[in-house]
């Protein structure tokens, strides 16, 4: 009886060894293979195959504290960015659970129980009555992985885990730019604000030097009136500049998740306008961009997932085992003579499902269909953003050296204006034109001051990062 049992032992030890080695089989899938989408190699003629390094903190760029404080609470508070890092926290928790079915799960199962049988039915019972039984005894089942399946559903659950990390990244880019612009925004409105100001007081003071020459004699009412007429309107500019002001903050706040946030007044034009980049941007930088990750792990996953249903196709080989012992008392359960042990393999195949595990293999395949397509979708939106960017920079860069040459221009013929109407030569509505006229051309350069660096956040934000060199006052 020993040497069959030891006979079995071996027999079942070598089945067990055997599968083992069978489970490290190759999969019934391909890996995944990156596709290829047909992107030019640079953003514009001139190729350049020369590696740019990107910053993932280009809003420092700026030189400008107040605004890394303000991403730097953004980040930390922000709703969005807490739903994305809980997201992160499911995936990776998820990832854990999948990779332990790689591993023999053992249970301890014990039990207890005291039984009382009749003594006066078809078969009594009169020894050892009631009697008692006491069980303990360690068990596993590993399933092995023949096709891949397990290995496949880890690598799905990696990608998802890796894909989430890129969420979150795409979030805090986009959360970023917004940022960025919104204070862009405010110090623009600050600008706006403190040229009113001095327009104002300039509006008051010509106000009060015409009142004084209608006093004299000189000019009729009429001037006295489109002077506070002039005067009147740049007040209410000024009341809806401030509200403006008031409500980039709260989007700031909100954004920032301090409810309570304050900003100094600054002017715009002392922040520095970035580095642009070298010429020959290779499209290549597209792949440091989130989204465009993000999109690409989602792929690998899709692909492990086809071969997962697939092996649902095939047969599913698991080992059990269980080793223990069982006595009438408690302390003979750890005895040899009260040891018991199983072991066994199981095997399920699948013979008529009506089409049930095909339909699934088929979901997974037009599910991989549809995430290629839609990583298609990203490079080429990508592509575009980085396109669109570089044109608004170029174009709102040349803007602004015209509207700069327009105020002076503006300027200056206030000044004379001024002087004719001072000297007699002319009527104040000429000098209520000149005015009009430079309050406009000093407004609309300064708002092209923002509007040209908003656009290098847009670059920043389409190409994931910005990138070192010289900065542009």
């Amino acid at each position: 009886m020993i040497r069959q049992a030891s006979s079995n032992n071996k027999k079942l030890i070598s089945i067990a060894v055997a599968a083992l080695l069978l489970s490290g089989c190759q999969s019934i899938w391909p890996d995944y293979q990156r596709p290829k989408v047909a992107v030019p190699l640079a953003y514009d003629q001139q190729a350049n195959q020369e590696s740019s390094q990107l910053s993932n903190t280009w809003w420092t760029l700026y030189q400008d504290q107040v605004l890394n404080d303000l991403v730097a609470k953004a980040v930390q508070n922000n709703s969005d960015i807490k739903l994305a890092v809980a997201r992160i926290e499911e995936a990776d928790a998820v990832l854990r659970e999948v990779g332990a079915a790689l591993f023999p799960q053992i249970d301890l199962n014990s039990a207890a129980s005291r039984t009382r049988a009749t003594t006066t039915g078809a078969t009594p019972v009169f020894a050892n009555n009631p009697s008692s039984n006491f069980n303990a005894q360690l068990r596993t089942s590993f399933e092995l992985d023949f096709w891949g399946k397990l290995s496949r559903t880890k690598e799905a659950a990696r990608a998802q885990a890796l894909s989430t990390r890129y969420a979150k990244d795409t979030v805090a880019l986009s959360l970023a730019g917004l940022v960025a612009s919104n204070y862009l925004l405010l110090r623009s409105l600050d600008s706006q604000l403190l040229l009113t100001q001095v327009s104002l007081k300039s509006r008051e003071e010509s106000l009060a030097l015409t009142q004084r020459r209608l006093e004299g004699g000189v000019v009729s009412a009429l001037d006295v009136q489109q002077a506070e007429v002039a005067r009147e309107n740049l007040s209410a500019q000024l009341s809806d500049l401030n509200r403006l002001r008031s409500l980039s903050l709260h989007q700031l706040a909100v954004l920032t998740g301090d409810m309570e946030l304050n900003i100094a007044s600054a002017d715009i034009k002392s922040l520095p306008i970035p580095p642009t980049p070298p010429a020959g941007l290779p499209s290549a930088l597209l792949e440091s961009r989130p989204d465009v990750r993000q999109a690409e792990e989602q792929m690998v996953a899709a692909n492990a997932n086809i071969a997962v249903a697939k092996a649902a196709l095939y047969p599913s080989i698991s080992l059990t085992a269980g080793f223990g012992g069982e006595s009438m008392q408690l302390g003979d359960v750890l005895k040899s003579a009260s040891r018991i042990w199983t072991g066994g393999l199981s095997l399920n195949l699948p013979i008529f499902d009506a089409g049930k595990l095909n339909a699934r293999v088929d979901q997974a395949s037009a599910k991989q269909k549809q995430v290629l397509a839609s990583y298609e979708g990203v490079i080429q939106n990508a592509f575009r953003e980085v396109n669109d960017a570089l044109v608004s920079l170029r174009l709102q860069t040349e803007r602004e050296a015209a509207l700069d040459k327009a105020q002076l221009a503006a300027q200056k013929a206030l000044q004379i204006s001024e002087n004719r109407y001072q000297s007699g030569y002319s009527a104040y509505l000429e000098v209520l034109d000149a005015q009009r006229v430079y309050n406009d051309a000093a407004l609309t350069f300064i708002q092209s001051r923002q509007a040209r660096l908003v656009a290098t956040v847009s670059l920043f934000k389409a190409l994931g990062g910005g990138w070192q060199g010289s900065t542009v006052q």
